[in-house]
Formats: structure tokens, sequence, C-alpha cells
């Protein structure tokens, strides 16, 4: 019974909802994402909102995405590069992707 409660109460406050954002927050920092981009803010390279803005409702933008994550790119945001991912396997470049197309 006091599984229930718990789940219940936990579906009703929205923590649920937010445990995938944060799973996928917590993938970029294991990944070191986080060093070069924040989600609302400019660092070395562009915010996630502002890349989920660039990209919002192209076709592929999650699959171009990850394979930016994993061999990384240049010339898009700027004159920084953008280097490989090489500790990034496809999975978790799809998902990073994703999630960074959902910022908003």
């Amino acid at each position: 019974m006091k599984r229930i409660l718990l789940i219940t109460a936990l579906v009703t406050t929205g923590v649920t909802a937010s445990l995938p954002a944060m799973a996928d927050m917590a993938l970029a920092s294991a990944k070191n994402c986080m060093a070069c981009h924040a989600v609302d803010k400019k660092l070395v390279g562009p915010s996630y909102k502002s890349v989920a803005e660039k990209y919002a409702g192209q076709a592929g933008a999650a699959d171009m995405l990850a394979l930016k994550i994993m061999k990384g790119g240049a010339g898009v945001w700027g004159p920084i590069p953008m280097p490989a991912n090489a500790q990034v396997n496809p999975e978790e470049a799809k998902k990073l992707a994703t999630w960074v197309l959902n910022q908003k």
C-alpha cells in the first residue's frame, strides 16, 4: 500500500516526468558535454536551447546531431570546432541529440 501511495505522489507532483530529463543531463555531464555547453546559455559552444531552436522541425536532425556528437564538427556555430567524442556510442549520441532537440 505504501508503494502505491508513493507512486501516486510522484505521478501527481510531476517528479516522474522530470526523471528522463535529469537522466539525459546526467549523461551529458558524464560524457563531458557540459564542459562546453549549457542548457540555456552559450559557453564555448552554443546553448542546447539554441541548438533546439535552430533545428526545430527538421527531419533527420537527431541523426545529424548524433553524428556530430560522435565525430565532431566545425563552422556551424562559429570558428571554434566541436571535437569528436569517441567515448560516446551511437545509442548514447542519439539519446543526447534527442534530449538536446527537446530543450525549450
